[in-house]
């Protein structure tokens, strides 16, 4: 438990309720003996592209601005950068949208739902951010569309 390591129980019990009880207890497949070799490759072939899909989910990158929701790290240019929770909150939900504008409407219902704080409290995360993704290097993702939104993409 807790773990991510893929479960492939191999067992001669073969009724629904064996099958059940290695499904409740953590497997996330069953193969019951005897079984022929091709479809245990495939059935591990599965579970690796399973998840190697899920290791990638947790990756986003923008330029060389890399945020790993798994281990909540944050680099760029090969320098790790300490967020706090919400500007990482921001910062992954304008990397998942990139490069595409978010307004302050649906940042900040995605940050707080339907009770945002004052409008400062965006304001004042956002700068933190900035400072911390954008001004140590030479070239600024983060962009303020006035009146519009935000954005996260190299400027042309």
């Amino acid at each position: 438990q807790g773990s991510d390591v893929p479960i492939l129980m191999l067992t001669a019990r073969d009724q629904l309720e064996d099958k059940l009880e290695g499904f409740q207890m953590g497997t996330d497949d069953y193969l019951v003996k005897p079984f022929d070799m091709p479809e245990l490759a495939a059935r591990l072939m599965a579970m690796v592209r399973r998840q190697r899909g899920e290791l990638a989910a947790n990756r986003l990158q923008v330029a060389d601005l890399v945020l790993d929701a798994g281990t909540f790290e944050v680099m760029r240019a090969n320098q790790v950068i300490s967020l706090s929770p919400t500007c990482f909150r921001i910062l992954k939900i304008l990397m998942r949208e990139s490069p595409r504008l978010v307004t302050r409407e649906s940042l900040e219902q995605e940050l707080w739902g339907d009770t945002p704080p004052d409008s400062d409290t965006l304001r004042s995360h956002l700068y933190k951010l900035r400072q911390a993704i954008d001004k140590p290097f030479d070239t600024a993702l983060l962009q303020t569309i006035p009146g519009q939104g935000f954005k996260l993409a190299v400027m042309r």
